[in-house]
């Protein structure tokens, strides 16, 4: 019965054994894919910088103003068309802008908006306002101030 005990015992730490490698091999595996992604992740991250900053050059190299001498400020002449190549000549400022028009044309809507308010709050309230300060800068009271009360005393 002893060697049956010993027998099932060892069955029971082979499966463990089995079992451990099999933990192990997962582990590694994931961690591996997870270095994967990053290595993939950084190189989608290399090449969308490197774009915008091709992108950025080309834009600056369109726009940079050029300088006539050292001592004036750099004055920008706007390249001319017979001088660019086709490409360039149709090149657009919309090319370059951040595609935030719905968002510009937002503000602008909640600047009309605000103003707005702000006009009929002074169409309501402006003329009492003006009554008020009128009525204060004509009903003048005198009054001597405590300190100067106090010391005359």
């Amino acid at each position: 019965m002893s060697a049956q005990n010993s027998k099932g015992i060892q069955t029971l730490l082979d499966a463990e054994r089995e079992a451990q490698n099999i933990v192990q091999k997962a582990r590694e595996y994931r961690s591996k894919r997870v270095k994967d992604a990053r290595s993939e992740a950084q190189k989608e991250i290399d090449d969308y910088r490197k774009q915008k900053e091709d992108e950025f050059h080309k834009f600056e190299k369109e726009v940079r103003p050029l300088p006539l001498r050292l001592h004036l400020p750099p004055i920008y002449f706007p390249p001319s068309p017979s001088t660019l190549n086709n490409q360039q000549a149709n090149t657009t400022p919309e090319q370059h802008t951040s595609g935030n028009k719905k968002a510009e044309e937002d503000a602008a809507q909640d600047a009309d908006d605000q103003v707005q308010a702000i006009k009929s709050a002074g169409d309501k309230q402006g003329q009492h306002v003006v009554d008020d300060l009128l009525r204060v800068v004509t009903d003048v009271r005198p009054e001597v101030p405590d300190r100067v009360a106090q010391a005359q005393a």
